[in-house]
């Protein structure tokens, strides 16, 4: 169980000399399909009041915190986002009663096939019957206020016939419990890692920006450029992306059966969909091809989203 954080990338979590996402692609894993949703919908009932909440991820403020239990909260904190309002509105009506809190994604509104609630199109092959559409993908434990909830993984399904929970299930290929097939890479790595000057939090933010940058631009990441610039040595940036090939190879070997399509960017051919979660002894780490999305995700602007409700 781990606190309510950002998952990060495999190769930016190495950065500072924390190599244990090289054990964790070696033994044994959880996967889940990483959905493209939004807003973040978290919901269930409030360990302060014993009352049935929704709302965003404001939930788990430490100051401004944003807790709907009833339609005038809704009205309070939303009147000025009118979309949102809605959904939160839709959720808090249609969501069941339940005694847990949940996390998961705000993908639609039923009576469509086709959404898109972010950078991806979601393709199902018949129209939505439910109200709305969640992708729930996290359980939180907490005993007296939402601020102090600890996450962990949704391992049951959820059901109701008002709301259509998209939780597919995700697996390595061969039924394997493990990356094996990214032994011999991983073992370079840590051969690798030997010849590596790691840096600090500070440094490690600074390159994950330039590093963010490049590929938003789709630029080429030259490790010797980075020494250069005085930030890190070329070594550490071989080591990323060494970490980012593993990665790659581990995202290959990754199935799911998903009962909808996914494209990206209008392209009307379907894709593998954006990435897997992989939970770890080692927490979270999410298995995304940043080339393909990350450049789709910076760019969002560039085409005007779907309706939440799309015919």
């Amino acid at each position: 169980m781990t606190k309510n954080l950002h998952i990060e990338h495999p190769e930016d979590s190495i950065l500072t000399g924390d190599l244990s996402v090289l054990d964790a692609f070696l033994l044994p894993l959880i996967l889940s399909l990483k959905i493209d949703g939004s807003p973040a919908i978290i919901w269930g009932r409030n360990p302060a009041t014993g009352r049935q909440f929704v709302g965003t991820k404001s939930v788990f403020n430490k100051k401004k915190i944003l807790i709907c239990e009833t339609p005038e909260d809704i009205e309070k904190h939303y009147s000025h986002k009118p979309t949102l309002l809605n959904i939160l509105m839709s959720c808090m009506a249609y969501l069941p009663i339940t005694k847990n809190i949940y996390q998961g994604d705000f993908i639609g509104f039923g009576g469509a096939k086709n959404y898109r609630p972010n950078s991806l199109t979601y393709k199902f092959s018949e129209v939505v019957t439910e109200k709305i559409i969640i992708a729930p993908h996290t359980k939180y434990f907490a005993v007296s206020d939402l601020s102090d909830a600890i996450a962990m993984p949704l391992l049951d399904k959820l059901e109701n016939s008002r709301v259509k929970f998209i939780q597919p299930d995700a697996y390595i290929a061969n039924n394997t419990d493990a990356f094996h097939v990214c032994a011999d890479l991983i073992e370079y790595a840590w051969c690798l890692s030997t010849r590596v000057d790691f840096v600090n939090e500070s440094t490690a933010k600074k390159i994950k920006t330039n590093l963010n940058h490049l590929i938003r631009e789709g630029e080429d990441i030259v490790p010797t450029h980075f020494e250069d610039a005085g930030l890190c040595d070329a070594n550490l940036i071989e080591l990323w992306d060494t970490v980012r090939e593993i990665k790659h190879i581990a995202l290959n070997e990754c199935r799911d059966n998903a009962d909808f399509s996914t494209c990206v960017m209008g392209d009307p051919e379907p894709i593998q969909g954006e990435g897997y979660v992989m939970l770890t002894r080692f927490g979270y780490f999410k298995l995304v091809n940043r080339r393909a999305f990350s450049y789709a995700n910076f760019h969002n602007t560039r085409f005007v989203p779907l309706p939440l409700r799309a015919s």
